[in-house]
């Protein structure tokens, strides 16, 4: 926090914010919100994971505190990833960026053709940087 008592951006802050909200961070605690998933349970909910970043995203969660990893004794062995008390208070601001996007997504629609139409050039169809 500022002397002047604003929230700013640093560092850790953006770190944290980079590991968490993520693309595939965010579908994973959506699906660990609604119950513990095994590893393969996870891929067969988000599909266009690949195993690597699925792993890669596990472990990130972990490290911050957000999952938890527990190896269940099976035959085979299995591996059960469960939402940690921490990961569940992200549930709440989450829900309100999302409501906010949905909420603006028109105007957000809106302001993304009318840049790509100032962008493209006059005569060519393709953008101006490309025409250069």
């Amino acid at each position: 926090m500022d002397t002047d008592g604003r929230l700013r951006i640093d560092a850790p802050h953006r770190e944290l914010l980079d590991q968490v909200l993520d693309k595939w961070s965010l579908a994973i605690l959506n699906e660990l919100c609604e119950r513990p998933c095994r590893f393969n349970e996870l891929r067969r909910a988000i599909p266009a994971v690949t195993q690597k970043s699925l792993t890669a995203t596990l472990r990130r969660l972990e490290r911050n505190g957000v999952v938890e990893r527990e190896v269940v004794s099976t035959r085979p062995v299995a591996v059960m990833y469960r939402i940690t008390p921490l990961g569940k208070t992200l549930r709440h601001p989450i829900d309100v960026l999302l409501a906010w996007a949905s909420e603006h997504i028109p105007a957000i629609e809106r302001a993304r053709e009318a840049f790509d139409t100032q962008e493209q050039g006059p005569d060519s169809g393709m953008p101006i940087a490309q025409g250069l």
